[in-house]
């Protein structure tokens, strides 16, 4: 059975006519750590598609969207499970594309099964492991960047001001005690721009 693309939910920009990135996870609940990776792909501007593929209830299905991912076009898969977590993993075993294993955090063990689950793959079938939860979501989106920056310039400069963004973000409130009060009464800290000026 073919894989049926509109199963799934096609998240195309203007860069290019077909997602790029394979955001997976294996429930519906995975959905609120997973998001986190999709906004942010969405804000770098990548075109990506999300889909539940659940690695224990749609084998069948794991597998296919696994092996015939590289020939539609997905050059990045994001796999996100908690738990045994055996979806990173055994995507990776059925394709040669970059897989990133987000560890989704479980209601026993914290994360920590869901983690070692996944980071610890045998020699020959790599997951590059991130951290559990939404840090974890995130920075597999901006890893997937980095890795189709290699390939894309326009994707690495996305990369790279979101970047420069994040560091004006710091410099520009350093003194936490004074970001808390602007905070507090609903104002943005002054750039040393604007203190200049005054």
């Amino acid at each position: 059975m073919p894989y049926k693309k509109s199963a799934s939910r096609d998240n195309t920009n203007h860069l290019h006519a077909k997602p790029l990135v394979g955001v997976i996870m294996g429930s519906l609940s995975d959905w609120e750590t997973l998001e986190p990776a999709a906004k942010t792909l969405s804000e770098l501007g990548i075109p990506h598609e999300t889909k539940v593929v659940s690695a224990h209830r749609t084998p069948d299905l794991l597998f296919e969207y696994a092996s015939g991912a590289e020939a539609r076009g997905i050059e990045v898969i994001i796999a996100g499970a908690g738990g045994a977590a055996h979806l990173p993993g055994m995507t990776a075993s059925k394709t040669v594309l970059p897989v990133l294993g987000v560890p989704v955090e479980s209601k026993a063990l914290k994360g920590l099964d869901s983690l070692l689950s996944i980071a610890q793959m045998p020699g020959g079938i790599p997951v590059g492991t991130l951290a559990v939860g939404k840090s974890g979501a995130i920075n597999s989106a901006l890893l997937a960047a980095a890795i189709l920056g290699i390939k894309y310039p326009t994707i690495r400069e996305s990369l790279r001001k979101f970047r420069e963004a994040q560091t004006n973000r710091v410099l520009q409130a350093p003194d936490p005690s004074v970001a808390a009060q602007f905070k507090k009464h609903g104002r943005g800290p002054r750039t040393s721009k604007s203190r200049k000026s005054s």
